[in-house]
């Protein structure tokens, strides 16, 4: 059963897992919400379609074949919180697919200064455009559109780039994407210790990754942050339940040898009540130093959803252990992917891509 003809009210009385089994009703999302739509199976077949688009965009004649393929479709992004990375990424991945774009980016610029609702703006958006993506700082505001839209004549889909503290769903794919390409040659994601570091309590990215981490076999999670900062009993409530170990603490110097992934986060001072709030909680005992790298496996990688700050200083960028900016790049292929199973056309860029095989 799809959001269509379900009440707000009884949408929001369902668990996510239950919300998940109507975001994917169909077998492939009608609209990209929260991590917890995607299990293991949805994983592997987005990471494979991700791979498959990278390497047949390496060429010109792949490049112009994807150009194509969603060339009848147009694509809205809707940021209405400031955005560079993931801004980019989405539009580069209408890009690769030929879908044409048009953004609004400050409210200021929209009929909203003159009094219109979101739920109006988005309506309008969805009469010109086949695919919304869209950013707030409002949590749970994307949610409430994609059930608006549900219910209208043109139900386009949604896809949540950010939305208040809560859930940053593409952000967590293109990591799990990144942990899965860095451990290829070593097991995969099974089994591994990954550690999340900083501002875990108002990290939508972190919310978001420690979701998925929970699809693979016998992982274990660590976060490492100050008293003000950990991350939530939620978070921990929902990885214990599906038999994740998790553990908790502010010792980042006796977590650096044993894990396998160390996810970096900077203060996330934008959500301060009052300014000021977040330089009162010391963190320099979470920034990680040259001389900390010395002590993680050498299979070990390191990743940031950026922007950072001093937790990360540049000299690490050199060290082969550094993803972050291979994260940064998967991103694009990742959510050109999620944008080909949206619409569906993903099978039809396997077809090809065997054909060519064939044809070689």
């Amino acid at each position: 059963m799809s959001l269509s003809g379900l009440p707000w009210e009884a949408y929001q009385a369902l668990d996510a897992d239950a919300r998940a089994h109507h975001l994917m009703a169909s077998g492939r999302p009608e609209h990209v919400l929260m991590a917890q739509q995607f299990r293991r199976a949805e994983l592997d077949a987005i990471c494979a379609l991700a791979t498959e688009i990278r390497l047949l965009a390496k060429s010109q004649p792949g490049a112009l074949y994807l150009s194509q393929v969603l060339a009848h479709k147009r694509a809205m992004l809707y940021f209405t919180q400031p955005s560079t990375r993931t801004f980019l990424s989405h539009q580069a991945a209408c890009q690769i697919l030929g879908l044409q774009t048009g953004e609004v980016r400050d409210t200021a610029t929209s009929s909203e200064m003159k009094g219109e609702s979101r739920e109006d703006s988005v309506r309008t958006f969805s009469s010109y455009f086949d695919l919304i993506i869209m950013r707030t700082k409002e949590r749970g505001l994307a949610e409430r559109m994609a059930w608006v839209l549900s219910q209208s004549e043109r139900p386009v889909p949604i896809i949540n780039a950010g939305s208040g503290q809560d859930q940053h769903p593409t952000q967590a794919l293109l990591d799990i994407y990144t942990l899965q390409r860095s451990f290829e040659t070593c097991g995969g994601i099974d089994g591994k210790h990954i550690a999340f570091v900083g501002d875990l309590a108002r990290g939508r990215t972190v919310r978001s990754l420690a979701a998925l981490l929970a699809n693979y076999r016998d992982v274990s999670i660590s976060f490492i942050a100050p008293e003000a900062f950990q991350i939530g009993t939620d978070v921990l409530t929902l990885l214990r339940a599906c038999g994740v170990t998790v553990s908790v603490s502010d010792n980042l110097q006796a977590i650096l040898p044993v894990a396998d992934g160390v996810y970096m986060t900077r203060v996330q001072d934008e959500w301060d009540a009052e300014a000021g709030d977040s330089a009162r909680v010391d963190v320099s005992r979470f920034h990680l130093r040259p001389a900390d790298v010395d002590k993680m496996k050498p299979t070990a990688v390191i990743m940031h959803p950026l922007p950072r700050r001093e937790e990360v200083p540049p000299e690490i960028d050199h060290d082969p252990r550094a993803m972050y900016w291979r994260q940064m790049r998967n991103g694009m292929w990742v959510r050109a992917a999620l944008i080909a199973q949206i619409f569906g056309v993903d099978e039809a860029i396997c077809a090809h891509i065997r054909d060519q095989a064939h044809g070689a």
